[in-house]
């Protein structure tokens, strides 16, 4: 892992590290900050998570609601 300022200093080293297929990760006051990786494997990682991915409203009706038991609520008077 490289520090904010190391990987500032020596960018050219972790452009090439990442372009040879080994992502660089960066920290920040000790932190892990961020990740430089090659374009070919941030287009693979983002079409992966775009192909598994359904809409919303799919997500919404695979929800397991039949049979569900509900809590009985019965309202407070209230005064005013």
């Amino acid at each position: 892992m490289w520090t904010l300022q190391d990987a500032k200093n020596r960018f050219s080293s972790v452009v090439e590290a990442a372009l040879a297929g080994v992502p660089q990760e960066v920290s920040r006051r000790g932190r892990p900050a961020v990740v430089v990786l090659s374009v070919e494997e941030y287009h693979r990682l983002l079409s992966g998570a775009q192909g598994n991915r359904g809409s919303f409203a799919d997500h919404l009706m695979a929800f397991p609601g039949d049979g569900l038991e509900r809590a009985e609520v019965v309202p407070r008077d209230v005064g005013f």
